[in-house]
């Protein structure tokens, strides 16, 4: 067994030129073209056609968050631009944060930062009066802690980021924002604010398809993973053990996860990396819950699932999710709201989802030994197919169904 901590990255590596990068989306979202891959072979649709590669009766668990305006740009009176990327809320959850008035503190990226010598950032609007400010409090190992305060003060910071943010398309989108990406940078369920990028394997997802889904049986449900800034993070070092993996929040209903109970014989099918991390994060919450049920807090590290303890647990999918409804339900909880940080990596073998929707990801990624744990190494045949039809590549390109080789 591959013991992911020893994989060099630089094993996980394909040649992608710039022009193969999709830098707008299709006039229609569900005309992305589809690979499709199972035990070995290779198949090409469309999105539109996605229901019929799907088994009856499958479940399909897709990540409703939203994004929000992530990205402030503040210009000094001297003319120079400081620009300030929202990463998480500092030391508070996501829905205090985003409803708060007056003011609110985030850890953050910030370019330009040697610019910033002291004093407040102003941002101002005419419309609804808004001034904005901000105020570096703190410099962290990876980050910066901003606070950020406003008039009118009934606003919110969600009201506040609508009008003084914008949306943050991924680095690799070399181009200004436009209007069409307020819209086309969300899918069309989401609804949880909290991401700095979008989940974008769902972008491709449209009314039609969920109808045409339905027409099949085939169930749909919901998790929110907060996709953070950390899904762009470069893997730098040699091997994996010395990289560390971004953490993320997760907000998952027990009434989603009694669902997953119910389904979890049937083809669960995760739409997107996140869903899928979230899925798994459940299981390893469940065994850990099992192991210790006066646990006071679940989250998952980048390793403990390849290390002892829980490695050594024999529970199925339903046990271990039943040990986490137990768990929420001794702890009077209809919500589970923690982080995870678990890396899926070759060597790692998959407890809840089936199969995974997907787009095409960057060379030397963590994303990209999500795919090789899930297909092994065909996700070199994947590559390259893609590669030789044309396929266009990252969050606004083309995409796949992989049914996981078991």
């Amino acid at each position: 067994m591959t013991d992911p901590k020893k994989i060099s990255i630089l094993d996980y590596t394909y040649d992608l030129p710039a022009e193969r990068i999709a830098l707008h989306p299709l006039a229609e979202r569900d005309a992305s073209k589809l690979l499709v891959y199972k035990n070995g072979n290779i198949r090409e649709d469309i999105y539109k056609n996605i229901a019929e590669h799907l088994p009856a009766e499958s479940l399909l668990i897709f990540n409703n968050t939203r994004v929000i305006k992530a990205r402030i740009r503040f210009q000094k009176s001297s003319g120079g631009v400081i620009e300030i990327f929202l990463l998480e809320p500092f030391q508070a959850d996501y829905t205090s944060t985003l409803s708060a008035i007056k003011k609110t503190t985030w850890k953050c990226m910030i370019g330009g930062v040697s610019k910033w010598k002291e004093g407040e950032l102003s941002w101002e609007s005419g419309v609804k009066s808004l001034e904005l400010k901000a105020t570096l409090l703190e410099k962290l190992d990876d980050a910066y802690v901003v606070q950020f305060s406003w008039t009118p003060d009934d606003l919110s910071f969600a009201e506040v980021l609508e009008q003084a943010g914008d949306i943050p398309l991924p680095p690799y989108i070399k181009r200004k924002t436009e209007t069409a990406d307020t819209e086309r940078y969300q899918t069309i369920y989401a609804k949880d604010e909290g991401s700095v990028a979008a989940p974008t394997a769902g972008l491709h997802f449209t009314p039609a398809i969920f109808s045409k889904l339905a027409a099949k049986n085939i169930q749909t449900d919901f998790v929110t993973l907060h996709v953070g800034a950390g899904t762009f993070k470069p893997v730098k070092a040699a091997t994996m053990q010395d990289h560390e993996m971004h953490a993320e929040w997760i907000d998952v209903s027990a009434a989603m996860i009694k669902n997953l109970v119910e389904q979890i014989d049937k083809t669960v099918v995760a739409v997107g990396t996140t869903s899928l991390r979230t899925l798994e994060s459940l299981y390893w919450m469940g065994v850990k819950a099992n192991l210790n049920p006066a646990i006071e807090q679940l989250q998952i590290n980048q390793w403990e699932v390849y290390e002892e303890p829980l490695t050594n647990s024999s529970l199925s999918a339903k046990e271990a999710l039943s040990s986490l409804l137990n768990w929420m339900k001794v702890n009077n909880r209809d919500r589970l709201f923690t982080q995870s940080q678990i890396l899926i990596a070759p060597g790692y073998h998959f407890k809840i989802a089936k199969a995974i929707i997907t787009n095409f990801h960057q060379p030397q990624s963590t994303l990209l030994l999500l795919v090789s744990a899930a297909i092994g190494g065909d996700w070199k045949k994947k590559y390259a197919y893609a590669m030789q039809n044309n396929f266009r590549f990252l969050s606004y390109g083309d995409g796949s169904l992989l049914f996981i080789d078991q």
